[in-house]
């Protein structure tokens, strides 16, 4: 979430990359670029950094300026169930230190925009995907219960389910039927000192007057939020979900 979460990113994740040896890392970038979807220039400068797939949701195309990136590269994926013709790829094979990783994003419906069935979607694209590696599916979503509904649909099929969007970490990473971990919402990287990122006097402006206000990202008392998931690199079946949340300095 803005500038402060960036640092936070590089600053953390990127060296308990190699300090944890996880074998891949998934960043959701979609309120990189203050809040507001993701650059072109913020995109590479993550994926230089160490990250292997950056994941997008409702905010994909506020800087109209990624679109054509969004073609180029493979590897920053929007949700698969946006309307077909839109600009970038749903879905993606990468190769890692431990082998290929499937990696597909979706976008819920509820309490959101009209999108394509993000569940029949997930059916299509997962018929398409390489067999017996792990795969990944994060779902962007604003209900819980639409999250939930969308891990149990995939238990057993998938190597993980993890949500996003609410900018909340939630406590209930577990291992579904058939070791597919799960975890509601993976949180916010930025500032905690905020509302779900944001400065705060602007926020309850809007929530008191019904005014409009501009929306800034705050940058104290950041942390690092997020999963370290464990599997098998044949057949992909979760053996651990772990939340993580670690301090970083205000910057």
């Amino acid at each position: 979430m803005g500038s402060a979460g960036r640092q936070a990113f590089l600053d953390l994740a990127i060296p308990m990359k190699r300090e944890r040896k996880v074998d891949m890392i998934i960043v959701n970038g979609e309120n990189s670029a203050a809040g507001k979807g993701i650059s072109t220039k913020i995109a590479k400068q993550f994926l230089e950094a160490g990250a292997d797939v950056i994941t997008l949701g409702d905010h994909t195309y506020d800087q109209r300026e990624v679109m054509g990136f969004l073609n180029e590269e493979s590897r920053i994926i929007r949700p698969a169930n946006f309307a077909p013709g839109c600009p970038g790829h749903g879905f993606v094979t990468v190769e890692t230190g431990a082998g290929r990783v499937n990696v597909v994003s979706l976008i819920g419906r509820v309490f959101m925009n009209p999108y394509d069935c993000p569940f029949r979607k997930a059916d299509q694209i997962l018929a398409q995907l390489p067999k017996n590696i792990p795969t990944f599916v994060e779902i962007h979503a604003e209900a819980t219960s639409e999250k939930v509904a969308m891990g149990h649909y995939l238990a057993g099929r998938v190597t993980a389910v993890v949500g996003t969007h609410t900018h909340v970490q939630t406590s209930d990473n577990r291992l579904l039927k058939d070791h597919t971990a799960y975890l509601t919402d993976a949180g916010m990287t930025g500032s905690k000192d905020s509302i779900i990122g944001c400065e705060k006097d602007a926020v309850l402006k809007r929530f008191l007057t019904g005014l409009p206000a501009r929306f800034e990202p705050a940058k104290e008392d950041c942390s690092l939020e997020g999963a370290i998931i464990t599997c098998e690199s044949h057949g992909g079946k979760a053996t651990a979900i772990e939340r993580v949340r670690i301090p970083h300095p205000a910057v």
